[in-house]
């Protein structure tokens, strides 16, 4: 039997090469972790921080994709019931500059990038309460068909019945 896990919907994003220090993404991204999605992206929204932008813009792709993955799969996705379970910063390709110094030296510096991974995943309860629902409408849809099935059976045999009087 299939646990829960297995049938959670899930969905990642990344955005990579963002021109910010990882450690001050971090400071943002350890904002939203563990958050249901809908509070994470107002958090994003109010935070003010550069950053904040980047993340809510990785945040809602995330979104996107996990609803594509429920479109795909046929399932019935409730956008409400998505939490963020994993987000984090790591430190992309540092870019190596020189700055002009006095008597004719070079200053080296490094203008810093991050990649931004975020993950979005249904809860548990509400994937098993899809699931549930799914089986429910399956059933009941057997149903349906046989007594469809049984009232057109009754309907060609009254026609032929009556074509043979």
């Amino acid at each position: 039997m299939a646990t829960a896990i297995d049938n959670q919907i899930q969905g990642t994003a990344q955005a990579r090469f963002v021109r910010v220090s990882p450690q001050k993404a971090r400071l943002v991204v350890d904002l939203i972790r563990g958050q249901r999605a809908e509070d994470a992206l107002q958090t994003l929204r109010f935070t003010k921080k550069r950053v904040a932008r980047d993340v809510e813009k990785t945040l809602r792709s995330a979104i996107a994709n996990a609803e594509r993955k429920a479109d795909d799969a046929g399932a019935s996705l409730d956008v409400d019931a998505l939490y963020v379970t994993s987000c984090c910063v790591n430190e992309g390709p540092r870019w190596k500059r020189m700055r002009p110094a006095p008597m004719g030296r070079g200053f080296r510096y490094q203008k810093r990038t991050s990649h931004i991974i975020v993950g979005v995943a249904e809860h548990h309860r509400a994937a098993e309460d899809r699931v549930a629902a799914a089986a429910a409408e399956v059933e009941a849809s057997k149903g349906v068909r046989g007594a469809v099935r049984k009232a057109r059976k009754a309907i060609e045999k009254r026609a032929k019945e009556a074509q043979k009087k």
